[in-house]
């Protein structure tokens, strides 16, 4: 045997040997290969009422994925969406789905659901913030509009008997930025008061009506501040913001429903408005969940989406946001009340967790 063929054999030799210890290590715990640990960074950014839970799912998915790197923004519904289409973020969080025409104009582009979530109403009334006041749909609409401006007004004191209601102007407070706070306040509006249906409408932007001593926020804590700031005002504000309105000793208002019951958003109305609707969403999960059927039904509720474009520049990064998502939605991960109780949300229903899924799993490169 020729030294050039020894040498052969013995090359041949070491590279399976340095094959074989190469696939043990891939195959022990924790040991990843070159892909596998390459980083992968994905920008979220948008719905301000989804920045809390977000939050959270960046702090437990890091244990799950060290490769994967979350940047999160609170720049609102509209910011949320207009990025995610322009492709500067990956994940678009709203609380809103995407119009008709957006979506015919932008087809790549998904709305998961990944959670359920609500919206408070409440107020900064001297005297009566430790009262859930009752305020309807009409009655909302009136003092966003101009047509209610005091508290004592016959058409609050009705929903509110023997409360003592002071003769005083009321500050309507409102979203400046493309919300999809805003997008759920004026579907309620509009669809439990005709005046406002056939004028102002809905949507993550509204021409607001000129209302005196009105005032403008940006995002929920902006919503939350305003209203703290400001006694006699009233405001909307995403559920996830609770905590800081019970530090700030607002009220939280009650809301009638379509039943014409007076409900507050919890676990068991948030839930109750969502089952009468599960049937009804439609396969690309675009659908208002607002003003529900039912008793118990709370009427501000909606599906908190993810918008995602379902082409994505490469393998890692589409792996990488099918793994987050799959995640998130998971009830015994993401979506577990380990993340979903502290921002007060509710876990998908168990035939819209799996419409998810399946289009989760659509996102390739």
């Amino acid at each position: 045997m020729t030294n050039a063929i020894k040498a052969a054999r013995l090359t041949r030799g070491q590279f399976l040997k340095s094959a074989s210890l190469a696939a043990a290590a891939l195959a022990l715990p924790g040991v990843m290969g070159v892909a596998e640990a390459q980083t992968v960074t994905i920008l979220e950014t948008g719905s301000s009422l989804l920045y809390p839970l977000f939050n959270l799912w960046v702090q437990g998915y890091a244990k799950v994925d060290p490769a994967v790197r979350i940047t999160t923004q609170s720049t609102g519904s509209g910011t949320g969406i207009a990025q995610a289409v322009a492709g500067i973020a990956q994940i678009g969080a709203s609380d809103a789905y995407m119009a008709g025409p957006q979506v015919k104009k932008h087809p790549e582009m998904m709305n998961i659901p990944l959670a359920i979530s609500a919206q408070n109403v409440i107020y900064n009334l001297p005297g009566l913030n430790d009262r859930n006041l009752k305020f309807s749909g009409p009655v909302l609409a009136g003092i966003y509009s101009g047509k209610i401006t005091s508290w004592d007004d016959p058409a609050i004191a009705a929903l509110n008997p023997g409360l003592p209601l002071p003769k005083h102007p009321i500050t309507a407070i409102h979203r400046t930025d493309g919300s999809g706070d805003t997008f759920i306040f004026t579907q309620y509006l509009t669809k439990s008061t005709p005046a406002w249906a056939t004028s102002v409408a809905y949507g993550t932007t509204v021409s607001w009506p000129a209302v005196s001593g009105g005032i403008g926020a940006i995002g929920n804590p902006g919503m939350v501040q305003t209203t703290a700031q400001n006694p006699y005002s009233i405001s909307y504000v995403g559920v996830s913001f609770e905590a800081q309105v019970m530090a700030a000793k607002l009220g939280i208002a009650m809301l009638q429903n379509k039943a014409g019951q007076f409900v507050l958003p919890n676990p068991q109305t948030i839930v109750a408005a969502a089952s009468g609707l599960i049937d009804s969403t439609p396969p690309d999960e675009r659908i208002s969940l607002i003003f529900a059927d039912g008793e118990m039904a709370y009427p501000i509720i909606n599906y908190e989406y993810a918008i995602v474009n379902k082409t994505q520049p490469n393998a890692a990064l589409a792996r990488s946001i099918r793994g987050l998502l799959t995640w998130a939605i998971d009830p015994n991960k993401g979506s577990s009340g380990d993340y979903l109780s502290r921002v007060h949300f509710v876990a998908l229903p168990d035939k819209i967790r799996a419409m998810s899924h399946a289009r989760i799993q659509t996102i390739t490169s």
